[in-house]
């Protein structure tokens, strides 16, 4: 049995749909990863699961109980808000304690709890201190704490690391994954950064408009997209698009030249204009169709160099460069390999 299901599940706010219709099963003790452009829903569907935002139609059930109209606090999750949320009055044990406190849990319990949450987290120390007086990295594992001192069955995590800097979100996207490990906890967790959906999660469900576009595996959604949206927002840098048109069964013409494609499986629509989708990894010095970028731009990144030129007027290409020092005003010859090449009609859907 999942442990949290959504049927048909809607949302509107006065006369706009803002969530059309989610289905979705998730697992006991997965990580599951919603992202999306802002706007795409992610955060209201996390917070209809929480019990925060009323469902306009569907249903939820969590761990085999419809919870679609029950409380909050009578759903068995716990939520890592994106502000922490502490009280700034309360010390860290006392605000990961707070639940327990109000569910009536003796205070001897409430601080074995407290005790084990923290050592998980490795804050032990700072279990007498004010919020005050704590880091932001700090204060996002005691939000954790108090998640975790409840035992819930579904944690929610609503942009949990976009407070903190670069290097601090490095950090915690780290701990985040080893304690799902460590819990083996069922987790959905929320955010617009798509490398934080590819490191943590064991699914990823990539929402648009209040849709649902596609859910499986990082490494499927990346090689296997279904439709140009997944294509372009999975991955960084994102995929190239060029513009083509069918001149074959199994080719096309892209910047003036043919392209065979003896790999797609079914006979391509003629004379249509299609989209063509190549990862800049793959723009390499092989094999296929060759165009010499004049470069624009070069992002330096140690081993890697990422090159943005333009093999023609009006058509831009990043391509990744290993080992390579090029510089801006030089000319870089790439080529379209056939077998990493994905084609799109004009609707976006994928052509195998």
């Amino acid at each position: 049995m999942s442990e949290l299901v959504l049927s048909g599940v809607t949302k509107s706010f006065g006369g706009a749909e803002v969530i059309k219709g989610v289905d979705l099963a998730i697992e006991k003790g997965e990580f599951v990863v919603f992202v999306g452009p802002s706007g795409c829903g992610k955060s209201t569907l996390l917070r209809m699961i929480a019990g925060l935002e009323s469902v306009s139609g569907g249903t939820i059930a969590i761990g085999g109980r419809a919870v679609t109209d029950a409380e909050p606090w009578d759903r068995g999750i716990a939520m890592v808000f994106q502000s922490y949320a502490l009280y700034p009055h309360m010390t860290v044990a006392e605000n990961m304690g707070f639940a327990l406190r109000l569910q009536g849990v003796p205070p001897a319990e409430r601080r074995k709890a407290v005790e084990q949450a923290a050592r998980i987290l490795q804050i032990e120390p700072l279990l007498d201190r004010k919020p005050a007086q704590l880091s932001g990295g700090q204060r996002q594992r005691v939000a954790i704490g108090r998640a975790i001192v409840r035992q819930p069955r579904v944690f929610l995590f609503d942009e949990p690391l976009s407070n903190l800097d670069a290097e601090l979100r490095v950090q915690t996207r780290i701990e985040i994954a080893r304690l799902h490990r460590q819990l083996g906890a069922t987790m959905i967790y929320v955010t617009h950064d798509q490398v934080e959906a590819m490191t943590l999660a064991d699914r990823i469900v990539v929402l648009r408009a209040g849709r649902i576009e596609q859910v499986g595996r990082p490494t499927d959604l990346y090689d296997d997209p279904d439709n140009a949206f997944v294509a372009g927002f999975i991955g960084s840098p994102k995929m190239n698009f060029l513009s083509a048109r069918v001149v074959g069964p199994r080719a096309v013409q892209v910047a003036g030249q043919t392209l065979d494609l003896p790999h797609l499986r079914d006979a391509l629509p003629q004379g249509r204009d299609l989209q063509l989708g190549i990862r800049p990894e793959h723009l390499g010095s092989g094999t296929g169709l060759a165009l010499t970028l004049a470069i624009d731009v070069v992002e330096q990144l140690g081993a890697t160099a990422y090159v943005i030129g333009a093999p023609q007027p009006g058509l831009t290409l990043v391509a990744e460069a290993r080992g390579l020092r090029p510089q801006v005003g030089d000319s870089l010859t790439v080529h379209l390999p056939p077998a990493q090449v994905l084609l799109f009609d004009e609707t976006g859907r994928r052509l195998r």
